[in-house]
């Protein structure tokens, strides 16, 4: 009874269900009976492989294993059975797309071409799958080995998508001078060309990346939060008008935190307190030197309009002569021999008709006899 259901067996061929997800199954007896049935699967063929290449293959259908039928098993029959065996590797491979790979990790350490700061980058996402080529799968990828899964395949494939993007695209992309934080908006385009980078070097496995899904370029947490930190900083001390200003701002807001959390944890001690004071004092003092120079008063030159200083006795831009500025609103001169105040416009004192400029008072006419 072993004996006949050993040649039952051998009588239909088939992918068995078990192997139906697999890229590639090769059936495990190299003898095949002559008049076997071969059914091949609307998403498969049927590759027969001898001394090193393929001798021809099978379409989807159910088709009788006859030399007569099929010429090229003319080629494979064992003369030594009378005709009645052939002997060749079959191999059933899929010609539909696997897809919903996953692939990811770690890229490369590059240099982030707005802040020229380094940082780690990650890529994360699926690729789909498809054997294009069945000679170049068998002879350069697989070899004459039984696959027990697709993992060979496609760790294999993984691999090479990682390799192609620290190579071809971190390329790219630093040359492109992308700012890192903002990659995402370029997605598409990288995605092109990964998938047109990585299709040169699979291409002689019989191998084709049909597509990518849900593919993202990130920064490891630590590096992303670096970046997002450096860049605040810089539009923060723009704004200050300078680093010291905004170190003071920030040390006077974390100051001010603490103050409301009160004293202890979270909170800030009195020596603290005192330099937070001293750095808010620096602010203001700096503040008020910038408003005394924003209010100080102006003289414009007749000639060329430009501004001078209130002192000044020529024009800093054209060197026209400078009338004198007129004195503030509200300003008074006191008369040195009386103390009398008088308005600061004034020639001669009121009271006792001293000279305020140093010229000579007019002469008083005579009196009428």
């Amino acid at each position: 009874m072993g004996i006949f259901r050993q040649e039952v067996k051998r009588e239909f061929i088939a992918r068995p269900d078990p192997a139906k997800g697999q890229i590639l199954f090769k059936w495990p007896d190299r003898n095949i009976r002559k008049l076997s049935q071969l059914t091949v699967e609307q998403d498969e063929l049927a590759v027969f492989f001898r001394d090193g290449r393929i001798q021809g293959t099978v379409q989807p259908g159910r088709v009788t294993l006859d030399s007569s039928e099929i010429p090229f098993l003319g080629r494979l029959v064992d003369a030594a059975t009378g005709g009645n065996l052939f002997v060749t590797e079959l191999y059933f491979i899929s010609t539909r797309e696997f897809p919903n790979l996953p692939f990811g990790g770690t890229v490369d350490n590059v240099v982030d071409p707005q802040t020229n700061l380094g940082v780690g980058l990650r890529v994360f996402g699926e690729y789909s799958l498809k054997a294009v080529e069945p000679q170049s799968l068998i002879v350069n990828l697989v070899g004459t080995q039984q696959l027990q899964s697709n993992d060979q395949i496609t760790d294999w494939m993984r691999e090479q998508l990682l390799k192609t993007i620290r190579t071809d695209v971190v390329t790219h992309i630093v040359s492109s001078g992308w700012p890192l934080l903002g990659i995402a908006a370029h997605i598409d385009e990288i995605e092109t060309e990964t998938i047109a980078a990585v299709q040169r070097h699979i291409s002689s496995y019989g191998l084709q990346i049909v597509r990518l899904g849900n593919f993202t370029i990130t920064l490891k947490p630590e590096d992303e939060d670096r970046l997002k930190t450096y860049l605040k900083d810089v539009q923060y001390t723009k704004l200050a008008g300078g680093f010291q200003s905004y170190a003071a701002g920030e040390a006077l807001l974390g100051a001010g935190q603490g103050l409301a959390q009160g004293p202890g944890a979270g909170g800030v001690s009195p020596a603290f307190l005192g330099v937070g004071l001293g750095m808010g004092q620096l602010v203001a003092g700096q503040a008020g030197q910038t408003m005394a120079t924003q209010n100080q008063i102006m003289v414009r030159c007749p000639r060329c309009s430009g501004l001078n200083a209130e002192n000044a006795k020529f024009c800093s831009h054209c060197g026209q002569a400078l009338s004198p500025a007129p004195p503030p609103a509200g300003a008074t001169v006191t008369c040195p021999k009386c103390q009398t105040s008088n308005a600061a416009t004034a020639k001669f004192c009121s009271s006792c008709g001293q000279s305020l400029t140093g010229e000579s008072a007019p002469a008083t006419p005579p009196a009428s006899s």
